[in-house]
């Protein structure tokens, strides 16, 4: 888990519970430059204040949710970081759910109750397998496509208008 300990992470959930989870989960592996937000509005201050390397949100928060945080992030023209790779975390793992925070562009998508594990296998896939961040019509993040398959083109379908922006 070397060089976990070198990352800036915001923390943005509505309940200071579940704040204080992940905060301790990340702290157990040296990460100790936490940032926490208990609504939108905060961690965009926090975005704006100093670079985050990543984004561990919420999605069920009032008055805007975290999929509407990731679509602030990702699209909003005064944004710090639309390339901020995002945690979406989740009690609810319907299907519905999960399409709606990748279309927004969340990078990862984790399923509460949080664990150790399962979280920081999530930050070492961000760092060890990035993927390249796609603009096409109506979307803007991270490639979607988990896999590479050998012969297929980068856009699969005949109306596939991507464009693929390298981020180093």
């Amino acid at each position: 888990m070397s060089g976990l300990g070198a990352l800036s992470v915001l923390i943005l959930d509505d309940r200071p519970q579940m704040r204080a989870i992940t905060a301790s989960i990340l702290e157990s592996v040296g990460i100790h430059r936490i940032h926490e937000a208990g609504d939108v509005e905060a961690a965009m201050t926090l975005l704006r204040a100093g670079p985050v390397d990543v984004a561990i949100v919420d999605y069920k928060m009032t008055p805007l949710n975290g999929v509407e945080f990731v679509r602030l992030v990702r699209k909003s023209p005064d944004s710090p970081d639309p390339f901020l790779p995002m945690i979406m975390l989740t009690g609810h793992a319907d299907r519905r759910r999960i399409d709606e925070a990748r279309d927004a562009g969340v990078t990862e998508f984790l399923v509460k109750p949080v664990t150790a594990k399962a979280l920081i296998s999530r930050l070492q896939g961000l760092i060890l397998k990035p993927r390249p961040f796609v603009k096409l019509d109506g979307y803007f993040g991270p490639d979607r496509r988990r896999t590479q398959r050998e012969g297929a083109s980068q856009g699969r379908r005949s109306t596939d208008r991507k464009q693929f922006i390298d981020i180093d």
